[in-house]
């Protein structure tokens, strides 16, 4: 019992800091910043420049929107978007080709704390597009083409507060501050339940018996065998519990730099547990459509995968 005291009192010291201290600065900037951009109206004109460009991949406006949202917000954004897509009539094929592309973009909330790591931001931010434009195309023409195309009139416009005054842009940057806290502190249970459950894996000698177990095969593969851990926890507690486990990994020399930038492309997107299920609540038409968004988003990360192993 004292071992496991001992393991959750660590954890949640770990989760603590790093949702705090890490994850809280970098969301209040990169929030007050686009929350600034959309009430001045200049990010609406560069959607609506932008989308023209990005139709031929199955997205209308609101999909360009919501690639910025998860590239700069968060990987829970685009969840209002795509309700908002569901609610004004967009097809179910445009639908589930921006919710695949989402699926296989990298998350701010993880990209950007990452930095502090040695984290490569053009490079990541480079392959999260084009793994998400090949993840939308993928579903529209291929895995979803089975799907309506049929869409009522849509209305592309987004609302959003405005700061026309010095009060105004105050009040925007207030509740970018809020909503960064909520997203730090929502983060706290699952960071704290995964480096638990990380913790007693690698104690109880699970993670070493299992990278034993493995090591012919990744070797062979030329693959880092300590990827293994962040691997698993990414895929089963999410993005943000896969950051806590390797910023611990980087602080402890257990991962280079060059391994870290080389993994980015399967280990920075939503396409895990928690991610799918969180992202698919945003609609009943959403949540229809995931099966072949799923394998679209497949496509993207493996494009993404092989993009950032080349340039490592």
């Amino acid at each position: 019992m004292d071992i496991l005291i001992d393991i959750i009192l660590k954890a949640g010291r770990s989760a603590v800091e790093l949702s705090l201290f890490v994850l809280l600065p970098v969301m209040v900037v990169m929030l007050s910043l686009m929350r600034l951009l959309e009430a001045k109206g200049i990010l609406d004109r560069f959607v609506a420049r932008l989308a023209p460009l990005l139709r031929p991949f199955g997205l209308n406006g609101l999909g360009v929107f919501a690639a910025l949202q998860i590239n700069f917000v968060s990987f829970a954004a685009p969840m209002a978007t795509l309700t908002m897509m569901e609610q004004r009539g967009t097809s179910d094929r445009h639908i589930a080709a921006t919710l695949a592309m989402v699926f296989a973009m990298a998350q701010a909330n993880a990209t950007f704390p990452m930095l502090t790591m040695g984290l490569q931001l053009g490079t990541t931010l480079f392959f999260s597009l084009l793994g998400g434009l090949t993840a939308a195309a993928a579903t529209y023409y291929f895995f979803g083409r089975q799907l309506s195309a049929a869409e009522a009139v849509i209305d592309e416009t987004l609302n959003h507060p405005e700061a026309e005054s010095a009060k105004g842009v105050l009040d925007v940057i207030n509740r970018a501050g809020a909503e960064a806290f909520r997203i730090a502190v929502g983060a706290i249970p699952m960071l704290v339940l995964s480096l638990v459950v990380v913790t007693a894996l690698r104690t109880s000698g699970a993670i070493a018996g299992l990278t034993h177990l493995l090591a012919p095969l990744l070797t062979a593969a030329s693959i880092d065998s300590a990827l293994i851990l962040p691997t698993l926890t990414k895929y089963i507690g999410g993005g943000t519990a896969m950051m806590g486990v390797m910023d611990e990994m980087r602080r402890s020399s257990q991962i280079s730099i060059e391994t870290l930038n080389a993994s980015t492309g399967f280990l920075i997107h939503p396409f895990d547990i928690p991610g799918v299920a969180v992202l698919i609540s945003a609609g009943k038409r959403i949540a229809a459509v995931w099966k072949p968004a799923a394998l679209g988003a497949c496509v993207g990360i493996a494009v993404r995968t092989a993009g950032h192993i080349l340039t490592a």
